[in-house]
C-alpha cells in the first residue's frame, strides 16, 4: 500500500497539497458525472437528442471564447482566476436545481463550461509557473494520477446514488458536488502567490511587448492542432474500441468494465513513470511520437479483431485498450512539456487559450470520422486512422521549431 501511494504522491508538499485537491474536484466532477445523463432526462426530463444539442451549444461557445477567457486568465491574475473560476463553478453546479427546462440546461451547461475553460488557463498557467522547469511535467503527472483516483471515487459515489434507484437522491448529487468544489476553492486559495501578469504593468503594454500575443505564434497554434490529433486516443478509448467491441467482434459486452478498469489502474500507476525525462521541448516531442506509436500499434492490434474468435479476440482487445491508454499516458506528458515550453510566461494563460483549440477541434471531428472509418470502412479505415495519427505526430516537431523561433523573437531573455 505504501508503495502504491509512492506512485500516486510526492514527497514535495507543494505536489502533494496539489494533488490533493485535484482529487478533491476530481471526486465532485465525477460525482456529478456519473449520474449526469439519469439527471438530465429523468430530473430536468430532456430527451436525449436535447442533452447532445445542448453539449454542442456549449462546446461551439467555449471554443470561440477559449482564447479571450486565457487573455482574461493573464489580465485578471492566473491563481486568483482559478479561484473564482472555481468558486462560479461550484454556484453553478449547485444552479442545475433550478434547471427544469431546455433553455435552461443549455444555459447552464454553456456557464459551466465556460468557466471550466477559464478555471482550466488560469489552472494551467499557474502549474506551469509555479514549478521549476526540471520538475514541472513530473509534477503535473502526480496531479493527472490523482486526478484519475479522484474520478474513480467520484464516479463509484454516484454510481451509489444511481444504485439505489431514488430520484431525491439523484437530486442531491448536484449540492453534494457544489459543496465538494466549495471545499476546493477554499484549497486552492492556500496555495503559494506567483508573480502575477498584472504586476508586470499595463495589459496594452505587454501585448505591445510581446508582439500582439498568442494567436500571432503560428507555430504554436499548428503544434496544438497536431496535439489536438494525437489527444483523439480519447475517442478511440471512449467511442470507438467500445463500439467496435460489441458491433465488430466475439467478445463478451461485460468485457468494457474490465477495459475502463484496467486504463484507470493503469492511468494511476504508470502516468509518473511515462512523463520521467520529459522536461524540454526535444523530449516532450518523443514522447508525443511514443504516444502516436501506442495510438497507431493500438489501430493495428484492434482491426485483426474482426476475423478472431474466443479468448484471442479477448486478449487482443485488452491488448488494444493497453496500448492506447500508453498512448494517453506519453501523449499528456508531451502536451505539458510542449504547452509549457514553448508559452511566453508573460502570457501563460492567453497560450492555454490557444491550446485549447487544438484540443477543442478534436473532440469536434474525431468522433464522427473514427466511428464511420472504422465502423464502415473496417480495417482500411483503422488503417486511416493511423495514417491521420503518423501524420500529426511527423508535423509537429516542425511546428514546435517554429514557435521556438517565435519566442526568440519576441521574448527577452531569462523571462522564462
Amino acid at each position: 500500500m505504501r508503495r502504491l501511494l509512492n506512485r500516486i504522491l510526492s514527497d514535495d508538499p507543494l505536489i502533494r497539497a496539489m494533488s490533493y485537491q485535484s482529487v478533491l474536484s476530481a471526486f465532485g466532477e465525477g460525482a456529478f458525472l456519473a449520474g449526469s445523463a439519469v439527471y438530465f432526462t429523468q430530473i430536468v426530463g430532456l430527451s436525449a437528442a436535447q442533452v447532445g444539442l445542448g453539449m454542442t451549444i456549449a462546446g461551439i461557445a467555449t471554443f470561440f471564447a477559449s482564447v479571450p477567457l486565457g487573455r482574461a486568465a493573464d489580465a485578471f491574475g492566473t491563481r486568483r482566476t482559478w479561484i473564482v473560476a472555481s468558486l462560479l463553478e461550484a454556484l453553478l453546479f449547485a444552479s442545475w436545481l433550478a434547471a427544469r427546462d431546455f433553455a435552461a440546461y443549455v444555459a447552464v451547461t454553456t456557464a459551466l463550461e465556460l468557466a471550466e475553460t477559464w478555471m482550466r488557463a488560469g489552472r494551467n498557467a499557474y502549474r506551469f509557473a509555479v514549478f521549476p522547469r526540471e520538475t514541472r511535467v513530473r509534477s503535473l503527472a502526480y496531479m493527472r494520477a490523482a486526478r484519475n483516483v479522484g474520478y474513480t471515487l467520484g464516479a463509484a459515489a454516484g454510481g451509489l446514488a444511481l444504485a439505489a434507484h431514488s430520484n431525491r437522491l439523484i437530486e442531491a448529487v448536484p449540492i453534494v458536488t457544489a459543496l465538494i468544489l466549495l471545499a476546493n476553492t477554499g484549497w486552492v486559495t492556500r496555495l503559494p502567490r506567483i508573480q502575477e501578469r498584472s504586476d508586470h504593468g499595463s495589459e496594452s503594454a505587454i501585448d505591445e511587448l510581446v508582439g500582439g500575443g498568442a494567436l500571432r505564434n503560428h507555430g504554436f497554434l499548428a503544434a496544438s492542432v497536431f496535439d489536438g490529433v494525437l489527444a483523439t486516443h480519447q475517442v478511440l478509448l471512449n467511442v470507438v474500441i467500445p463500439l467496435w467491441l460489441v458491433e465488430e467482434t466475439d467478445a463478451p459486452r461485460v468485457l468494457l468494465a474490465w477495459l475502463f478498469g484496467t486504463n484507470t489502474v493503469l492511468a494511476v500507476l504508470l502516468q509518473v513513470p511515462a512523463a520521467r525525462g520529459v522536461t524540454d521541448v526535444r523530449t516532450s516531442v518523443r514522447a508525443e511520437r511514443r504516444g502516436a506509436f501506442c495510438f497507431v500499434l493500438s489501430c493495428l492490434i484492434v482491426l485483426v479483431t474482426h476475423d478472431t474468435t474466443g479468448w484471442v479476440t479477448i486478449a487482443l482487445v485488452w491488448l488494444g485498450h493497453i496500448t492506447v491508454t500508453g498512448a494517453e499516458l506519453f501523449q499528456s506528458a508531451g502536451q505539458w512539456g510542449i504547452q509549457a515550453e514553448l508559452s511566453d510566461p508573460r502570457l501563460r494563460g492567453e497560450y492555454q487559450g490557444v491550446a485549447n483549440l487544438g484540443n477543442t477541434l478534436g473532440s469536434v471531428w474525431a468522433p464522427a470520422l473514427y466511428t464511420f472509418l472504422a465502423m464502415t470502412w473496417g480495417a482500411a479505415g483503422w488503417l486511416l486512422i493511423a495514417a491521420i495519427i503518423c501524420t500529426a505526430a511527423v508535423l509537429i516537431a516542425p511546428a514546435t521549431r517554429a514557435a521556438e523561433r517565435y519566442l526568440d523573437r519576441t521574448m527577452t531573455p531569462a523571462t522564462a
